[in-house]
């Protein structure tokens, strides 16, 4: 997608609190556990690459990505600390997980079967550190039972060019009020861990939800939601320590005019104006992620709320001022604007849905700009 640099819409993320989200996890495992940093998914939303980078200024010890190619990305722009990725990986890219020195899951014994057959018909080199993967409850990937948890160990000790480097799991509910589900598996993983024939060198379950609110199994978190700065559970519990929110969504008006009373706003005249209305326009759209079901919602302009009306056009939307403000007036569709403040969890509250997934929505259309830890734009 081609980034369209030439607007005034951006998304702002501050490397400092990045960093120092992670700097607080850091210190509260006082060195008993490492910290990973979860960076898939474009670092949701933030940029992988200046994200990691922050992370490990941060004293993150390495990073989780979702897929192989997050990975290679990671490495090609010069990231040389450990990175696991957590999705399943066939077996033909065995090669590029040597090439780039990625640690893989492993999930199903055919898995381990087909892999050991590639890496010996391919005459492969060098070895290939896995992670077993427990599915304790979620439902998702991995091993279902502690005998075949413990069966896989020793089939993949007993083949050539793979070492189990990690053992882990996934929590369903650890961000949920009722812990009964999060016990329940995490007992599972404890009897799992409990006839462990050996140690690997990582074994870990917690992620942001978890560290925050539940023991720790384990030697290793998996920073996801909480580095960027948000409450894992969006409302339902209460962050045991502060975060620091590192993504605004910015832009500005591009077209102010005065409508008199009568007329409709945007596609299918689902605004009409009852009186004479200052309207004006903002370069977003839902080809940005900035979806239509925002019709309603507001923005800040000079620290004043402004109701989205009309519906969400592809690439552009429009609010009713109180007043005319200047083209070029800066709007904060997330963030702070002027001693007032819309919060990402207000955003996925109005869609009804998950923080995580309103700023993964967030096109690579627009721009990230970054904020050092001197707060000026990188």
């Amino acid at each position: 997608m081609v980034v369209s640099n030439h607007r005034p819409t951006r998304v702002v993320v501050d490397l400092a609190a990045i960093k120092a989200n992670v700097q607080q996890e850091v210190q509260k495992q006082q060195g008993k556990r490492d910290v990973f940093a979860v960076v898939k998914a474009n670092g949701y939303g933030h940029g992988a690459v200046p994200v990691a980078k922050a992370a490990l200024a941060g004293g993150a010890a390495g990073f989780c990505v979702a897929t192989l190619d997050e990975g290679i990305a990671l490495r090609e722009n010069g990231l040389t600390a450990p990175i696991l990725v957590m999705g399943i990986v066939e077996v033909a890219w065995l090669p590029l997980i040597l090439q780039y020195d990625l640690a893989i899951p492993v999930a199903t014994n055919l898995w381990i079967e087909e892999a050991r057959a590639f890496y010996q018909e391919h005459q492969l080199t060098g070895d290939i550190a896995v992670h077993v993967t427990f599915d304790t409850g979620m439902g998702r990937i991995g091993f279902q039972t502690v005998e075949e948890v413990l069966a896989a160990m020793q089939q993949l000790d007993q083949t050539a060019g793979f070492f189990v480097e990690g053992l882990f799991t996934h929590f369903a509910t650890a961000d949920d009020v009722d812990f009964t589900y999060f016990e329940r598996q995490n007992e599972r993983f404890k009897q799992v861990i409990n006839q462990l024939p050996y140690r690997p060198r990582y074994v870990h379950g917690s992620n942001s939800a978890a560290t925050m609110w539940h023991e720790d199994q384990g030697n290793l978190i998996r920073l996801g939601i909480g580095m960027y700065g948000y409450n894992p559970s969006g409302s339902a519990l209460t962050n045991p320590y502060p975060l620091q929110p590192a993504l605004s969504l910015e832009s500005a008006l591009v077209q102010v005019k005065q409508v008199p009373a009568g007329e409709g706003i945007g596609y299918g005249k689902t605004y009409e104006t009852t009186v004479t209305e200052w309207i004006g326009t903002v370069p977003i759209g839902y080809a940005d992620g900035y979806v239509r079901r925002m019709q309603g919602f507001k923005v800040l302009v000079e620290g004043q709320v402004c109701e989205i009306v009309g519906r969400v056009c592809m690439d552009q939307l429009m609010v009713r001022l109180p007043k005319a403000f200047p083209v070029g007036t800066k709007v904060t569709l997330i963030g702070k604007n002027q001693g007032n403040e819309i919060t990402l969890q207000e955003v996925a509250d109005y869609l009804g849905t998950i923080h995580y997934e309103v700023i993964c929505l967030l096109s690579d259309r627009i721009p990230r700009d970054y904020l050092n830890s001197e707060g000026i734009l990188t």
